[in-house]
């Protein structure tokens, strides 16, 4: 059994951009520039938004964080989002979910120009990748794709089962493993469907993304499974210095000794979330999906 190591990975992805940055900066270019608007107080938000930070000044990217109070009306956010989509000096940006009740995030998602949705959100973006064309990707299916790429997981022809059909993984994920390339054959569980325990046993590749901690337990997987976990719960602990501590969608002490590889939670899909902004951010910069602007 391997541990895939997202912190390993993400190292060396950070390596890598930050000498493309290098590239770009003594060419003359300026540096990628990304924007993260944060609606709120939200705890979870702050501390991401906050890693986003640390890893743009690590890989060299210039970073700018808008962070607007909780009564922030729908209209106001508009207006910011219309803002940026203007700014030439903008690269890319992103608005942090979840958003406050009274705004819509679907009207956000759509209002950002699909050129700089860099958290790949966007419906023009989201209809490029089902066709298989040039986009930028959600972030946590493409860290999906890089740990497999990393670990020179095989795919083709095998059977991947990913539980939970969410717009920001489970549905992106099934369908670009199902592209030529990868050419997994997918099947997409949820709350609705029947005999779930004997679908996911049948998996050679198990992808957990539904939000419910410890959820998938040992006889729901079968032996030599690749499983990667995506959910990230807290829960209270009075092991740990801030009194909570994060949980997997898989339990994993107990399906780890029968897997191939599997995701530790934290430290698996975690980090390469983030890379995927940064790389998504970097080929805005570039032009390599809509050209330069």
């Amino acid at each position: 059994m391997t541990i895939i190591d997202g912190k390993e990975v993400a190292a060396a992805a950070r390596r890598e951009i930050s000498a493309e940055v290098r590239k770009m900066t003594d060419s003359g270019a300026p540096a990628p520039h990304l924007v993260a608007i944060l609606v709120g107080s939200d705890g979870a938000s702050q501390t991401y938004v906050g890693h986003k930070e640390k890893c743009c000044h690590e890989v060299g990217f210039r970073s700018t964080v808008m962070r607007l109070p909780q009564e922030t009306t729908q209209a106001e956010l508009l207006e910011k989002i219309a803002a940026l989509n203007a700014d030439v000096n903008v690269d890319g940006f992103i608005v942090q979910l979840p958003l406050p009740p009274h705004i819509s995030e679907q009207k956000i998602i759509e209002a950002i120009d699909q050129r700089k949705d860099v958290d790949g959100f966007h419906p023009v973006n989201t209809g490029r990748m089902i066709s298989g064309l040039p986009s930028y990707l959600p972030a946590t299916p493409d860290g999906i794709l890089s740990l497999l790429k990393y670990y020179q997981i095989d795919t083709a022809g095998k059977h991947c089962v990913v539980i939970g059909r969410s717009n920001i993984v489970g549905r992106p994920i099934a369908n670009l493993l199902s592209q030529k390339g990868w050419d997994c054959t997918v099947t997409l569980c949820h709350s609705r469907t029947a005999n779930l325990k004997e679908v996911v046993a049948s998996g050679d590749i198990v992808i957990a993304a539904l939000g419910r901690a410890e959820f998938v337990t040992a006889d729901m997987v079968k032996e030599g499974a690749v499983v990667i976990d995506v959910g990230i719960t807290r829960v209270p602990s009075d092991k740990t210095k801030s009194g909570w501590k994060l949980l997997g969608d898989v339990k994993f002490d107990e399906v780890a000794p029968k897997c191939s590889y599997i995701t530790p939670v934290p430290g698996g899909v975690g980090p390469m979330t983030i890379i995927s902004l940064m790389q998504n951010t970097l080929r805005a910069a570039r032009g390599e999906v809509y050209g330069k602007r």
